[in-house]
């Protein structure tokens, strides 16, 4: 009898979620989609810093207090700076509360283990892991947006030679291109359309996209503002030269391509030996992990490991 009362309630249940999911999520998506726009294109009452820049507040989040006072902080400017340019929907409190909880579970999961510092190492690994996600994403879209910004240039410089004003072309590339460029874009276009002047638009795009292309592109269309000239040639000489640079920033990748690989190696192989050892002879591994000196020496190889492989990549960055 319990069995089919339960069975009754799940298939009631899940006819009604189902329903209902049917019924109110596309309305709940559109909303939030329009929520989303409209905060992107927000400008309150217009409060002047010191650098004259329009501010747009907001303050949403599973700790809206949390996130006022984040706003008010230099760290925290820079972290709302980090989230906007790695382009996931999320706010400073959600960032704080995924660290202290992934920090948390971190710590829980080395109690586990015998040496007694074993939570306190874990634990700024769990809190770290949101904010290296954020960089990783960011570093990963500016990336992406450096790729396709070519294509911006010469779509809005077509747009212009067929007769087009800069701003309806920006407006046609927002909307033709995908992510990450169209949004951008997009973003800044609809700034200027509520209100807010062409040259703080650009301003902002520069500063969401910290690419030293786009401020190319932004230094380019106001001084041709300011003193004329002919646009659509200059896009396309900056769209031939970002190209240009990355063909030979692939050239270079392949020419360091052995340095990067031996970083790799000279990472992977202690570990894998260690693996392999322990497999072998786990008495003369445990060794290591028992006494206070091979302890000790474990810290000093990983941390000249770690020292060694951010030394490669240093020697092996050639920046264009």
């Amino acid at each position: 009898m319990l069995l089919a009362v339960f069975a009754f309630f799940v298939v009631a249940g899940t006819i009604i979620g189902g329903y209902a999911a049917v019924t109110y999520l596309p309305a709940m998506f559109a909303g939030r989609q329009l929520e989303r726009r409209i905060r992107d294109v927000a400008i309150d009452e217009p409060t002047v810093e010191g650098d004259g820049t329009v501010v747009a507040h907001q303050h949403e989040g599973p700790l809206p207090a949390i996130d006022r006072l984040v706003s008010r902080l230099a760290a925290g400017s820079s972290l709302n700076r980090l989230i906007e340019q790695s382009g996931v929907r999320v706010t400073p409190s959600g960032i704080l509360l995924i660290s202290l909880a992934l920090g948390a579970t971190a710590a829980l999961l080395a109690t586990f283990a015998r040496p007694w510092w074993a939570p306190l190492a874990a634990a700024p690994f769990g809190l770290a892991a949101p904010t290296m996600f954020l960089f990783n994403r960011r570093t990963a879209r500016m990336k992406k947006f450096e790729e396709m910004f070519p294509e911006a240039l010469d779509l809005i410089s077509r747009a212009i030679r067929a007769g087009h004003a800069f701003q309806t072309a920006m407006g046609m590339a927002a909307d033709e291109l995908r992510e990450p460029v169209g949004p951008e874009f997009k973003k800044a276009f609809d700034q200027h359309n509520f209100g807010l002047p062409l040259r703080d638009a650009l301003d902002q795009l520069a500063q969401r996209v910290p690419s030293l292309d786009v401020r190319f592109f932004v230094t380019a269309v106001q001084i041709q503002r300011d003193t004329g000239g002919n646009l659509a040639e200059i896009l396309d000489n900056l769209a031939h030269v970002v190209r240009e640079r990355f063909k030979i920033q692939r050239q270079i990748r392949v020419h360091t391509a052995h340095g990067r690989f031996t970083g790799y190696v000279l990472v992977a192989l202690p570990a894998a030996l260690a693996v392999a050892l322990s497999f072998i002879n786990p008495e003369h591994m445990n060794l290591l992990f028992r006494e206070r000196l091979g302890q000790m020496m474990l810290i000093v190889a990983m941390i000249m490991q770690t020292i060694g492989f951010f030394w490669i990549r240093y020697v092996i960055k050639i920046e264009v």
